[in-house]
Formats: structure tokens, sequence, C-alpha cells
């Protein structure tokens, strides 16, 4: 089947690049996670049954996105998948989201129930956001002592700076080193995949805002540390499919089960077996498995 690059100009003044490949009635939107793009849906793509019509977006700020407006809510890029959305006349969809895309994809489900049929959250943020702890001087997490602006979480020792400092300089070794620590947990990709992948890595411009983002992201009733929750969760009345390696290192398995009490009974958790944080990558013929089932009940 093939898979087109193609870009939109919204109505906000960005221009949101994505990737199309043909198929049925059945559409299926894609959004990616942080430090990546539409490009890492790529195999995906390629090995979904062609009964799928799929869209895979880059988000603002990543891949060939524009960004001439900063972000600082996951909402501000549901919002720009709205005008997606409509600019392309998609109507009765199902939305994947992965990692960070799974919050985007769940607030987007919130506002517009009458859009989504279903919902898949890949090892998904959870409704209560990501935390960045403050690290004490061997560079472990501080509980409870939470970053809360762009400037401390740009400073981050740990989690931010050894990226910031890989994009700009163009590092893949380490940012291969970061993915196989991290993200990889199973397999790698092949060689040139990889390339590929880092070289699609160093296009994002907008690593602190979207760290920021998910730290005070939360969609539940709780207080997170940072934002109390505004409860658009309980919106997401739709069939809802958490999906969860579990030897992902990145999101946690207590995450995924607050994304399923916080959204209710039409949330089912499933693990996936020898797969961590890139499920595309470390077991794909199961993950294919599991959302096919899953959209075709």
């Amino acid at each position: 089947m093939e898979i087109k690059l193609k870009s939109t100009a919204l109505k906000n003044g960005e221009t949101i690049a994505y990737r199309e490949r043909s198929g049925g009635n059945k559409k299926l939107i894609l959004v990616h996670g942080n430090m990546t793009s539409s490009k890492h849906w790529d195999l995906f793509m390629e090995n979904i049954d062609e009964k799928y019509k799929l869209y895979a977006i880059d988000m603002r700020g990543f891949g060939a996105s524009s960004y001439h407006k900063s972000i600082d809510s996951l909402h501000d890029f549901a919002k720009d998948l709205n005008l997606f959305v409509e600019k392309l006349n998609l109507t009765q969809f199902s939305l994947m989201g992965w990692s960070t895309g799974g919050g985007v994809v769940m607030d987007y489900a919130a506002d517009h129930p009458d859009q989504v049929e279903k919902l898949i959250l890949m090892e998904s943020v959870g409704t209560r956001g990501y935390p960045i702890y403050k690290k004490d001087e061997d560079g472990q997490p501080i509980v409870d002592d939470l970053l809360k602006t762009k400037q401390e979480i740009a400073n981050d020792p740990v989690q931010v700076k050894p990226v910031l400092t890989a994009y700009e300089n163009k590092d893949k070794k380490t940012m291969k080193m970061i993915w196989n620590a991290a993200i990889y947990t199973n397999n790698q990709p092949d060689p040139a995949h990889f390339d590929e992948y880092c070289e699609d890595m160093f296009t994002q411009r907008n690593l602190v805002d979207v760290d920021y983002a998910l730290a005070h992201f939360n969609i539940s009733d709780e207080h997170n540390g940072l934002e109390a929750g505004n409860n658009k969760a309980t919106r997401i009345e739709l069939p809802v499919l958490v999906l969860w390696g579990e030897n992902d290192k990145v999101v946690s398995e207590k995450m995924q089960q607050d994304i399923v009490k916080d959204i209710g009974e039409n949330a089912e958790l499933v693990y996936l077996k020898n797969s961590g944080h890139s499920p595309i990558i470390d077991n794909l013929d199961q993950l294919l498995e599991k959302v096919t089932d899953f959209l075709e009940k």
C-alpha cells in the first residue's frame, strides 16, 4: 500500500504534515509521541490490514510541520488535530495515540465524542500527566519536588538537557544510547531505520514545551501536584483500548491503571508481552493483532 507524505495549512496559521496510506473505509488517525513524528509509525502503517485508511500527523513542532506559535498544553495539540480533521473533512474515525499522543487523543475524544468511534492508547501518558522531578546530587528524583516552569524543566540534568544537547549537536550516537536504554527494550530497528529515526528526532523544535505540557496535563478528578484535574476523562464514553508493554521504562503501569480508573468501564487495559515503550519495534505482530481485534469488535 502506498504511503504519501502530504501537508495542509490550518486556519490558525500552522502547517501540518501528515502521512496518508490508502485503504478501505475504516479510518484510523495516528498521533505520535515526544521525540518522534509520523515517520516512526512507518512499519505499523506498512503492515496493518489494507482495510484501514490511515492518517499519521506530525504534530506542531515535529517532523515537517511548522512551529510558528509555541504550545503550552496537550490541549493545544488537540485543537490542531481538530482543525486538521475539519480541513480534510474527516468524520467517524478511530484514534490511536502513542505516549504523548495518547494524552492528545484522550483530550480530543473528550471534546468531540460524536467524531471518534474507538480510542487506542499505546504506552500512553496517564490521565494525570507525566511529572518531572527535581534531582538530587546523584541524579536521583526527589519525590514530590516537581519541576514547574519551562526554565526549570530545560535545566533538568537527567531527562531533558542530555536530549537537548544531542539535538543541538545532531548526535546520533547519544540518541541511540538513550533509545536503547529507555525505549527499545526487546528489539532494535535495523540500522537503516534507526538512522532515519534519529534524523527525524532532530527535527523536533519543542522538547521543553512538550515536557512542560506533559507535566501540567491532568484530565482526572484529582490534583497531580501541579494542576487540579478538569475531570474530562469521564467524558470519554467510547470503547478505549489501553496497551502497555510489560517492559516499558518510560510510562508506568500505574499510569495505565489510572487511565482505566479515570475513564471508567469503557476502558480496558491489555498487557503486551516482550515489549517496552515501542511495541512497533519490540513486537509488531502482537501489536497489530491487539489493535485489529479491538477495531473489529
